[in-house]
């Protein structure tokens, strides 16, 4: 378990998937998602087969926001070819943080 911070401030425990089979599976099955999660690598989502709407943040190698998306179940996300990891949270977890394009995320053990 990580912890996902801004400026030295937590916004919230983030758990990390890196090998191919954990961000295959991503949040599929399950029904809420506590905090975030962090895909890396990653370029494009989706949200086919899930149970609930996401905040995604598409960040670059430096934690930089590139953008900012919200997914409906069903739905695939447009691929962002500077991204090299992404954030995933509950629908209104970004407007919470106060999360936007710009801003740089850092990820701390």
């Amino acid at each position: 378990m990580a912890w996902l911070l801004r400026d030295g401030e937590v916004l919230a425990a983030a758990e990390l998937l890196t090998g191919r089979r954990q961000r295959a599976r991503g949040l599929l099955g399950r029904e809420t998602l506590d905090g975030a999660v962090v895909l890396r690598p990653c370029r494009q989502v989706h949200t086919v087969g899930m149970r609930f709407p996401i905040d995604v943040a598409f960040c670059d190698r430096d934690g930089v926001v590139l953008r900012t998306d919200f997914l409906r179940p069903w739905r695939v996300s447009a691929l962002v070819f500077r991204s090299v990891f992404v954030i995933e949270a509950s629908a209104g977890a970004f407007e919470r943080w106060r999360l936007e394009p710009g801003d740089r995320l850092e990820l701390r053990s």
